[in-house]
């Protein structure tokens, strides 16, 4: 099984690039949300940085340096309906303690993988917020990705219908090198790079293409992945795991996936992993298969055992993953019905799985996420998949020492200084 695989992970084990990490918890800062509030950890001490409780519909965003925590608010009432939501994006300086709204009714922001800048768009339109004003930089964006180097960005358009059917969704690339303030015009800078077919599919599982994002670089970022969507509600049953080379020649449909669940790529190779298999989980705990693929080659091989569906996946090294792990079950109205995973370590040069969680009855092991700064692996403690809070626990990566960390927690995201 994989052999080449196994001879990356050999090479890592013989020249380990985390030697001198930190292994207490208190080297990681942690940004959340309770009971309507923002709030972060930092050194393990708790401080909550908002007065007034509001509505968070996204885990905050930590600034590449970890100086500024961006965050987003759903309030009433917007510039053209007093009636409607609008999504306000604000930013908190740790430095100054100061709060600073950023934009009125922003989507989809994300901060430069550079400098402390952040990208949003606004009825398709994307711009640059450098914290005092902002620029707009390209039209009819659908989603988009900041090059590794912050000089620009890989973004699609979507698919559109006339009558005579549906276009083509199609990537750009969009290049900000000779600056992004006050652009002359907004189609000079931007390249087609790729043309994604009207549909595409896996075997039997076909769809067609609407739009695509969820986009994501390679260690090398030579590649990206993406996800395909089609139409409606038909995307949280049935999308496309993508990828394509950065110079838009190789591309590939790798599997059908559901959105619950973003592919991530190992730290340092091209091993993409995801959870493959159709159909929402109201439909079933079932279907849902961990999967590694090897880039370049395109091997894939499955790593869940019969009779068991995946939840949740990371990757502690780039030979080995936790998963938050339930046996195959249909789906209950009754959440006390319901399985409830705990995490397995899964190797796979080896291929030895082991349980490393058991939570008590009625309760689960949700979102693994591993802390390769501290060598530790986090996850939620809840009462059911669908509850949004819950206490999250910390271990050593293969379970030892567990303890809560943080209790009474809903959407959060991690700062470390070391990646």
């Amino acid at each position: 099984m994989f052999k080449r695989i196994q001879v990356l992970i050999i090479l890592f084990l013989m020249f380990p690039a985390i030697i001198h990490a930190d292994t207490s918890s208190s080297s990681v800062m942690v940004a959340f949300v309770r009971d309507g509030h923002l709030w972060i950890q930092v050194n393990d001490k708790e401080q909550k940085l908002t007065a007034k409780k509001a509505s968070y519909s996204y885990p905050p965003q930590w600034s590449y340096d970890g100086k500024m925590l961006l965050y987003q608010k759903t309030v009433t009432g917007n510039i053209d309906d007093s009636k409607k939501t609008s999504n306000e994006l604000w930013v908190y300086d740790l430095i100054t303690k100061k709060h600073q709204k950023i934009f009125y009714d922003g989507q989809n922001p994300k901060w430069s993988p550079t400098e402390n800048i952040i990208a949003f768009s606004d009825d398709g339109v994307l711009n640059i917020s450098d914290l005092k004003k902002f620029y707009n930089i390209a039209l009819g964006v659908n989603d988009y990705v900041w090059q590794p180097d912050g000089k620009g960005f890989i973004a699609s358009s979507s698919a559109s219908l006339r009558p005579d059917g549906w276009t083509n969704p199609i990537l750009f690339a969009i290049s900000i090198e000779e600056g992004y303030k006050d652009i002359p015009d907004l189609t000079r800078h931007v390249t087609k790079l790729f043309t994604i077919p009207q549909e595409v599919g896996i075997g039997n599982a076909k769809i067609p293409a609407i739009s695509a994002g969820s986009f994501d670089f390679s260690p090398n970022e030579k590649w990206l992945s993406f996800i395909i969507y089609p139409t409606g509600s038909f995307s949280m049953d049935s999308d496309m795991l993508s990828v394509i080379s950065v110079d838009g020649t190789g591309f590939e449909v790798i599997d059908e996936v559901i959105p619950d669940f973003e592919p991530k790529w190992a730290s340092r190779t091209n091993l993409l992993g995801y959870i493959a298999g159709g159909g929402r989980i109201v439909f079933g705990f079932k279907n849902k298969d961990l999967k590694v693929t090897e880039l370049p080659a395109y091997y894939s091989e499955s790593l869940t055992p019969e009779n068991y569906a995946e939840l949740g996946f990371t990757w502690v090294t780039d030979g080995s993953l936790i998963v938050s792990r339930v046996k195959e079950s249909d789906w209950s109205n009754d959440p006390k019905k319901r399985p409830k995973p705990s995490l397995y370590y899964v190797s796979l040069a080896s291929q030895k799985q082991q349980e490393i969680t058991t939570p008590p009855k009625g309760k689960g092991d949700y979102n693994p996420q591993f802390l390769r700064s501290s060598m530790k692996i986090t996850w939620l403690r809840k009462s059911d998949i669908a509850e949004l809070k819950g206490d999250l626990w910390i271990a050593d990566s293969n379970g030892a020492n567990a303890r809560v960390w943080i209790e009474d927690i809903e959407l959060y995201s991690f700062y470390s200084p070391y990646k």
